[in-house]
């Protein structure tokens, strides 16, 4: 393995350099520069202008939001509304509109207390969700015809998502400090722009974000905090806990985790708390809804129920789904622990994520969201995140296809069956490929693109240039493990690494 450098080679009171550069160390990027001019030049001066990469990188993302709003104009003047298919001939649908009316919030019901008439008697939502949908309702006046009110309530989301993009563009921007324009990489995402107004995703995603830079920040109690609301909006940042808990014990940061469980324990019950005591029955639909919900759009489950005779049990395919998922987690915890370096937390961050979508009953078109800033943080290389990008937007096109091929009787415009299943393995083996390069970064650290440019784990806060403390396998051996360097022991706050997870009498711990 080649040397590489390391933080915890560099002097805590070093001076920081100066960002890198894409077009220096990214051929696509440099490529795509020449759309603007090219690369900048080496002597070029930096950080003198209004055009920091923060505000570049949030313009962009809102330009390319408001791209993503124009593509829905065909809905918005009528296809929500009139005709069964046209929603999906002109891939525009969104659930916000229909939802308005589905949901009560056109009648001024309250979520979780009020029971909905129809199919669905409770919001089967998150409680932050659902108070998000039912402020986005106030902010919505009433009068005129529904199709007005929905319209009306559709932009107002969208209004509000915006911000919640601005959002994740600064924390993304600002979480890597030596990198700073792979935040480009999420904001000219297509597949983030094309799904980002069809659910309510991106303010979990917003949330998770600005807990990841108060993470890289070593401010472990407002990282949890954050998080906890996250999980109050959306179940899937929940799972940063699990690998955050692998990190801490490799390197012994045990108060930094503990800290960071509280924060998110606590504001999880903050704003569930109420809601179950007093509306228990509401509070719980999203969870039974979960349980008892088919198998449904983008997953590999449902090429195998569309194609096996008898098809598998509701049932079934969760007990399935679990197993696999828990495999996934062990083949984590082991990669954590046995690793030639201690795995970045962006890096794990996105493979569980990955994990639980892959396997998952369900892959709806918007969950590529959830990824999409942890994967520009885990793997920053054009090449690979528009592949990708490629494999989700072509089953963007593909999902509504197939449905307006369903929707249209017997004129069969669209998509068939076959066809929706081969764009459900593509948009799979895109996001396989990426948790494949990701892994190999990880086994590999030489090939990590963050590492080569001299970070060690730069969204890592406390585990940044952390000594480790239990080691399994070759990963306790040196010279493979990248702590065991004569300088090591020159850096400040060192206390070396233990090597077979045996940690010397009276060493300090975190």
């Amino acid at each position: 393995m080649c040397d590489m450098p390391s933080a915890e080679m560099t002097p805590t009171g070093a001076r920081e350099p100066d960002p890198v550069r894409p077009t220096a160390e990214d051929a696509v990027a440099a490529a795509g520069s020449e759309l603007i001019g090219g690369p900048l030049g080496r002597w070029a001066l930096t950080g003198t202008s209004w055009w920091t990469p923060v505000r570049v990188v949030t313009l962009v993302m809102l330009g390319m939001f408001a791209l993503g709003m124009i593509q829905k104009l065909p809905c918005y003047d009528g296809a929500w509304f009139f005709g069964a298919s046209s929603q999906y001939t002109h891939a525009c649908y969104s659930d916000v509109p229909h939802l308005f009316q589905g949901r009560g919030f056109a009648d001024g019901l309250v979520p979780y207390f009020d029971r909905i008439p129809g199919d669905m008697d409770y919001l089967e939502y998150p409680v932050l969700t659902g108070v998000f949908m039912e402020v986005a309702a106030w902010l919505t006046p009433g009068g005129g015809t529904l199709q007005h009110q929905e319209q009306v309530y559709w932009m107002v989301n969208a209004g509000m998502l915006m911000i919640c993009a601005a959002v994740i563009a600064v924390c993304v921007t600002r979480t890597h400090r030596g990198r700073p324009w792979d935040g480009l990489l999420v904001a000219l995402a297509p597949a983030f722009a094309l799904t980002a107004t069809i659910n309510w995703d991106l303010f979990a995603v917003a949330l998770t974000a600005a807990a990841m830079l108060m993470w890289s920040r070593r401010r472990h109690l407002a990282f949890g905090i954050l998080l906890g609301l996250a999980t109050a909006a959306k179940l899937y940042p929940a799972l940063l806990l699990g690998p955050l808990l692998l990190l801490c014990w490799r390197a012994g940061a045990w108060r930094a985790y503990a800290t960071a469980l509280a924060g998110a324990v606590g504001a999880w019950l903050v704003v569930n708390l109420p809601v179950i005591l007093l509306a228990p029955e509401g509070w719980a639909k999203f969870y039974t809804f979960s349980q008892e919900r088919g198998v449904d759009f983008g997953s590999f489950w449902l090429i195998i129920a569309q194609r096996a005779n008898p098809s598998l049990a509701t049932g079934t395919v969760n007990t399935l789904a679990t197993l696999l998922m828990l495999l996934s987690c062990v083949i984590l915890a082991a990669l954590t622990l046995t690793a030639p370096r201690r795995p970045r937390f962006a890096q794990l961050a996105f493979l569980v994520v990955a994990a639980f979508i892959l396997t998952n009953k369900v892959y709806s078109p918007q969950y590529v969201l959830w990824l999409v800033p942890l994967a520009a943080l885990a793997r920053p290389r054009w090449r690979d995140f528009l592949i990708w990008q490629v494999c989700e937007a072509g089953y963007f096109l593909g999902i509504w296809m197939y449905l307006a091929y369903t929707t249209s009787g017997d004129k069969h415009r669209g998509l068939p069956q076959d066809g929706y299943h081969i764009a459900i393995v593509i948009h799979l083996l895109g996001t396989l490929y990426l948790c494949a390069v990701v892994v190999r970064d990880i086994l590999l650290p030489e090939r990590d693109p963050v590492r080569r440019s001299g970070d060690d784990d730069p969204s890592g806060g406390v585990l940044d240039g952390a000594e480790d403390r239990y080691v399994l396998g070759h990963a306790a051996h040196p010279p493979r493990h990248a702590a065991h360097t004569a300088s090591t022991q020159d850096a400040p706050g060192a206390h070396g690494a233990v090597r077979w997870g045996l940690e010397p009498p009276g060493a300090p711990g975190d």
